[in-house]
Order: C-alpha cells, then sequence, then structure tokens
C-alpha cells in the first residue's frame, strides 16, 4: 500500500502542477478551441471522459454515502484525475492497510 500511495501523491503533485500552468500560462476558451478543431483532440476527450465516467463509477460504488459519492463526482469531471488521485490517496488512508476495504470501501461489510 506504501506504493501506491507514494503514486498517488506524485500524481496530485502531478495534476496541480499541471493545473497551475494551464490556468495561469494558458487560454481555456482559445485552447480548448483547437482541441475540438483537431478529430485527435476529440478522441482524446472522449478517451478522458470515457476514463472520468468508469473511474466515478468506483466512487459510487465505493461511498456510502449518495451525496459525497455526488460530489466526488463532480469534482472528477471538473478536475479529472487530480480529484482521482485524490481519492485513491483518500481510500488508501481510509482503508487502514486492508486492500478490500480499499476497494469496496463502504461495502466491504455487505459483500465479505
Amino acid at each position: 500500500m506504501k506504493i501506491g500511495k507514494i503514486i498517488a501523491v506524485l500524481g496530485i503533485l502531478a495534476m496541480t502542477a499541471a493545473l497551475v500552468y494551464g490556468f495561469t500560462i494558458g487560454d481555456f476558451g482559445a485552447d480548448g478551441a483547437l482541441i475540438l478543431a483537431n478529430p485527435w483532440g476529440i478522441v482524446s476527450l472522449v478517451d478522458l471522459y470515457t476514463g472520468f465516467v468508469l473511474f466515478s463509477m468506483w466512487i459510487y460504488f465505493r461511498e456510502s454515502n449518495l451525496l459525497i459519492a455526488i460530489l466526488w463526482i463532480i469534482a472528477m469531471m471538473v478536475l479529472g484525475f487530480f480529484t482521482g488521485a485524490v481519492y485513491v490517496l483518500y481510500a488508501f488512508l481510509t482503508s487502514k492497510n486492508d486492500w478490500l476495504t480499499f476497494f469496496l470501501g463502504s461495502r466491504k461489510a455487505k459483500l465479505v
């Protein structure tokens, strides 16, 4: 689990740097228009949001509180895998070094 936590922290740091760079140097409207004008830009966005949806399914499954799950999923759709990395770190830290708790969250007691 230690390696997973380290990877999650590295993901948070990398995504933080990328988001800060994008928001301070980039022009969201102009750059977004360029991405949408490029067929491979569209492919990349479809790929990215497919990953967001699949990862969000895991969040929804793990969480016992629907409102909390919805808030995590909204954050996932807005901030991307920055949120994914934070959620993975949160899951590691709250799992008490138990892989079943990490993967199943609140559903562990119902399934095991």
